[in-house]
């Protein structure tokens, strides 16, 4: 996956085209709309631009503030130990809207440059924003503990701004949060739900990473080839399920520091493979092989039991949350069908806003073309998540 910094220039140009437009008929704007719809608009520009490491025009830099940060610990239910936090707070407005953002599968967790940059800039715009880390999702692994996770964080946030919060999950995130946010223990802590790039249902996407097929509501089918990383969260996730007891750990430390993107660890791991390992790792990188789609069919359906809980389908149609839904339309992590599917089983008065854009492509700005109405349409999605943030 591209990291912002290298998908900057391609977005720059066209997101300078944007948000120039917007300044110049922001005047016409405020005379149309009131001053809340035109000001979320331009902190939305403020916020898009910051991420793919633009500069903020003027206006939009106008009603932003400087942010501070600290760090801390979240208390979890008994049983659990505390889960390390990050608040990004907005200066001179200490009783300002609470949100909280969840990461996705990733090693860095809540020091994920990406992250960062977009919980700061979010702050900058007026809200207290909390990181929690998802010690399971940070090691590649999505299961119910993550889910007690986010709804044990959202409901002690809640506790602590003295009302209900805005919750934004990426990637797996985004579908655990809306788990979590039907579960009565959590329900009355999480303002709205703001998921991005996420799954409906868990064994449809493990489907998909065996076939490059998603079907739709409407009866048609996503034809795209998955990304490797999908199946390889899988096999790392449940390497027992592919390789002898004796072989786990040290073909877990290459598959670990590949899907950490740690070249110099892999090519270490891999030397200390003897040849019964070499070839295990060999077939587990490659998920397009027979016996590899063999064994991931094989675990898929071992675990077809645990899927369910982990997965938003069934528990939509009651939520009664607000819910944002963000997608990128090239998606080949999580296809952009799982939220076409959230979208037709959530009530239209829970589904406040939905966005399958080119302009992403798994969470990240970078889609290949996306045109300038893609972009406002970005936009003006964005500036409606950041007025229901600030809503109190």
């Amino acid at each position: 996956m591209r990291t912002a910094s290298e998908s900057k220039d391609g977005v720059g140009d066209s997101w300078r085209r944007i948000c120039l437009a917007f300044i110049g008929i922001a005047a016409i704007l405020g005379c149309v709309l009131t001053w809340p719809t035109a000001k979320a608009h331009l902190q939305a520009v403020a916020v898009l631009r910051e991420v793919t490491g633009q500069p903020v025009p003027w206006m939009a830099r106008k009603l932003t503030a400087p942010v501070t940060t600290e760090d801390l610990t979240i208390p979890m239910e008994a049983g659990q130990p505390p889960v390390r936090a990050r608040l990004y707070l907005p200066q001179g407005t200490p009783d300002a809207p609470a949100m909280v953002i969840f990461h996705g599968v990733h090693h860095l967790g809540i020091d994920e440059p990406r992250l960062m940059g977009f919980a700061r800039a979010m702050a900058s715009c007026g809200i207290r924003v909390l990181t929690p880390e998802l010690p399971g999702i940070k090691d590649y692994h999505v299961s119910r503990d993550s889910v007690r996770t986010i709804g044990e964080s959202a409901k002690w946030y809640a506790g602590q701004t003295g009302g209900p919060v805005g919750v934004m999950g990426l990637s797996f995130s985004g579908g655990l949060a809306l788990v979590a946010a039907a579960d009565p223990a959590y329900h009355a802590a999480f303002k709205f739900v703001f998921a991005v790039g996420s799954q409906d249902a868990m064994q449809r996407v493990a489907q998909y990473y065996l076939s490059g097929h998603d079907a739709r509501p409407d009866g048609s089918t996503e034809v795209l080839a998955a990304h490797e990383y999908g199946p390889l969260v899988l096999e790392y996730e449940h390497l027992e399920d592919f390789v002898p007891a004796a072989d786990l750990q040290p073909v877990r430390a290459v598959l670990r520091a590949h899907l950490y993107e740690d070249r110099k660890a892999e090519a270490a791991a891999s030397l200390q493979l003897n040849e019964a390992q070499k070839l295990e790792t060999l077939e587990l990188m490659d998920a397009t092989l027979p016996a590899t789609r063999s064994k991931i069919a094989a675990m898929v359906a071992k675990h077809a039991d645990e899927m369910p809980g982990l997965s938003p389908l069934g528990r939509l149609h009651t939520l009664g949350t607000p819910v944002y839904l963000l997608h990128g339309e090239a998606d080949n992590i999580i296809p952009s069908a799982e939220t076409l599917w959230m979208a037709s089983e959530l009530r239209p008065k829970d589904l406040r806003a939905v966005l399958v854009s080119p302009v992403l492509s798994h969470v990240n700005l970078d889609g290949p073309t996306p045109g300038a109405m893609d972009e406002w349409r970005l936009l003006h999605f964005f500036s409606a998540v950041l007025r229901a943030a600030e809503s109190k």
